[in-house]
């Protein structure tokens, strides 16, 4: 179940802003998922409160409250997204086509924690013929899921091996623990890239064969491409993994 939340958290950190990237932050559902973000975070914390001493907790707490703090990751998030994504305007007119709003809300609705923890124990097997696994396919290669995927999933697992690491210099830095972080990286994405298929359509499964074709050539797309890799690199200098943001 991790992984279908991870997939779609993938677009979850970026900013604000008062022009075109505001309405598509918007209209894109981020806030939203956001917020989706915000619980998994304040979950993962208390997963520790048990099994650590108080000072620790508190200091583990408040030390991934300080690195998730929406104002700091917007910021880091809208400079790189600026960096990268040179036209908002196609993203923003598709996900503002009845069919973009399908999806959000499809994608908003299956990361909501009521449906997280109706499917905590897996999602069900999908049965779809041959043309809709394949247009599926071409979804699944078009969108960066598994490389955003393993970037919130090493966000959150980092919660206690940032809060060791400030409470002890040195126990945790080094060459060889962005080693290891690369090691968990390229294992999250294989772990996410096996179940892909499954998940995308258990998700999208109210979007008719048609829906799905156009959603996946608008990924594809030139335009596509251009949004959901600046998404990407966005969501990466959000959630800063294995980075010092002292």
């Amino acid at each position: 179940m991790r992984r279908l939340f991870f997939l779609l958290l993938m677009f979850c950190t970026l900013p604000a802003w008062a022009d075109g990237y505001d309405q598509l932050y918007n209209v894109a559902g981020w806030p939203e998922q956001r917020a989706h973000f915000n619980d998994a975070l304040k979950a993962a914390q208390q997963r520790y409160k048990n099994s650590l001493p108080p000072a620790v907790f508190d200091a583990l707490v408040n030390n991934s409250n300080q690195r998730f703090a929406p104002q700091a990751m917007d910021q880091r998030a809208a400079q790189k997204l600026r960096q990268t994504l040179r036209d908002p305007n196609p993203a923003l007119q598709f996900f503002q086509s009845p069919l973009g709003r399908k999806i959000v809300n499809a994608e908003l609705t299956a990361t909501r924690p009521d449906q997280l923890a109706k499917n905590a124990q897996g999602l069900p097997k999908m049965q779809a013929d041959d043309n809709r696994v394949l247009i599926i396919g071409h979804l699944a290669n078009a969108l960066p899921a598994k490389e955003a995927g393993a970037e919130v999933s090493l966000a959150i697992a980092g919660v206690a091996a940032d809060s060791l690491s400030s409470m002890i210099p040195g126990l945790m830095g080094g060459g060889s623990t962005q080693g290891m972080l690369e090691g968990q990286r390229q294992r999250l994405m294989q772990q996410i890239a096996a179940d892909m298929s499954n998940t995308m359509l258990y998700v999208y499964r109210d979007l008719t064969d048609a829906e799905l074709e156009e959603f996946s050539t608008f990924a594809e797309s030139s335009q596509g491409q251009a949004y959901y890799q600046a998404a990407l690199a966005a969501i990466r200098a959000g959630l800063a993994v294995g980075q010092n943001l002292n």
